[in-house]
């Protein structure tokens, strides 16, 4: 059993003084996730990854209990993916300018993409697949949220690299599909 692991066992026990020790593990491997996540979000978003770490962290702690080293870091997916919806969500929201076109300071400088409208469209998928096959789109948070590997995925979820290739290429399929349906009837 590794550290993490037993500092979760520790924190069910009722243990004060385990939690405090349970961020100093987790933070670098959580920060790396998110450092790799934020790499896909569009320029001047309003997180940056310390701060998508220190947001998932503080929904974490709030007394959900973890079975183990994989519960935890599916859970932190599942904060991170929802902090990144509801920061996509707002952005679009008229309160705080969604209605309203961003304009370049330099004509040199060439605006990126905004990548709100497809996280939105992922996220919309991705909720129909939790309900087809909860554990194939566990893999998607994973992969797509989190930024894990194939292997890195397998060894959270605790199936086999194989499986979870074949839960990717089947969950990428299946969230084009939906996507592609939903882009039709609107």
């Amino acid at each position: 059993m590794n550290d993490v692991t037993q500092v979760l066992d520790r924190i069910r026990a009722g243990d004060p003084g385990a939690a405090e020790q349970l961020l100093p593990l987790v933070y670098n491997e959580l920060r790396k996730l998110a450092a790799a996540k934020m790499t896909a979000e569009s320029p001047g978003h309003s997180l940056d990854a310390t701060a998508l770490v220190h947001e998932a962290y503080l929904r974490l702690v709030g007394g959900q209990q973890f079975d183990s080293r994989g519960h935890f870091f599916a859970a932190a997916a599942e904060a991170m993916r929802r902090i990144l919806v509801e920061s996509a969500r707002r952005k679009r929201c008229s309160k705080y300018g969604g209605d309203r076109e961003r304009e370049a300071l330099e004509l040199d400088d060439v605006a990126a993409p905004e990548a709100t409208d497809e996280l939105l469209a992922v996220d919309e998928a991705l909720t129909g697949l939790a309900v087809a096959e909860p554990h194939v789109a566990e893999l998607v948070k994973l992969r797509y949220f989190v930024g894990l590997t194939i292997p890195q995925a397998a060894a959270q979820l605790g199936i086999s690299p194989r499986t979870a290739d074949a839960w990717w290429a089947y969950a990428k399929a299946w969230i084009q599909d939906d996507m592609k349906g939903r882009s039709k009837t609107s």
